[in-house]
């Protein structure tokens, strides 16, 4: 089932529920829409061997963040700091808004 929208965003905070970093909170930092996966920083870290190059004169094993599976993590709202799942409300220009189901107040970056 692939969705267009997801209510997770770059520069979100967000609350890992399953797998090996459970219970880890960490920042946004790259969303793959059509994969359906983020890049969440200091999550899901992975060893990667990599040979010495122009870029990397050195090589050795390096430290990187793997993609998480995006319904693998929880939206942290920023009033009441507690994981939460996101509605959107319709403004009267128009725009839609990220509201949070438990407390009902917008949700921003």
């Amino acid at each position: 089932m692939k969705f267009d929208k997801v209510a997770i965003r770059k520069d979100d905070k967000v609350k890992v529920l399953t797998g090996k970093d459970r219970g880890k909170i960490g920042k946004v930092l790259q969303v793959f829409r059509k994969k359906e996966r983020l890049l969440v920083e200091k999550v899901n870290l992975i060893k990667k061997h990599t040979r010495p190059s122009a870029k990397n004169r050195q090589g050795g094993i390096v430290e990187a963040e793997a993609p998480l599976h995006w319904s693998n993590v929880l939206l942290i709202c920023n009033k009441c700091m507690a994981a939460t799942r996101v509605r959107f409300r319709t403004l009267e220009d128009g725009k839609k808004q990220r509201v949070c189901v438990k407390c009902g107040e917008a949700v921003e970056s």
